[in-house]
């Protein structure tokens, strides 16, 4: 059972350099709950994360940081924990993110 961290990351108008920045930290630390607004509009709250050991197999040699940092700067790809599949979200349509912590 997974419980978030009580100190949410909220977003608001940020520099979106310390922000991605802080974004990835949190993801390759392990599974956070990402809320942002989809394309169509809609509010999507996601499990997810970007921790090796939590990759599939075959994508934990293929995933460096740099990698995903430099495909597109407004967009983050994410292992989708609850879809066991690969998702993104907007970095600018980022609502908050909050590290969960396993019991």
């Amino acid at each position: 059972m997974t419980n978030p961290v009580k100190n949410p990351i909220l977003v608001m108008k940020m520099d979106p350099t310390p922000l991605r920045d802080s974004v990835f930290k949190y993801l390759r630390e392990g599974v956070c709950e990402v809320t942002f607004t989809k394309v169509n509009g809609e509010r999507r709250t996601m499990p997810c994360t970007l921790k090796p050991e939590l990759l599939p197999q075959k994508d934990q040699k293929e995933l460096t940081f740099e990698t995903l940092k430099d495909n597109n700067k407004d967009a983050i790809s994410v292992w989708c924990t609850d879809a066991a599949a690969w998702r993104s979200f907007k970095l600018s349509n980022l609502i908050e993110i909050i590290p969960v912590k396993d019991e």
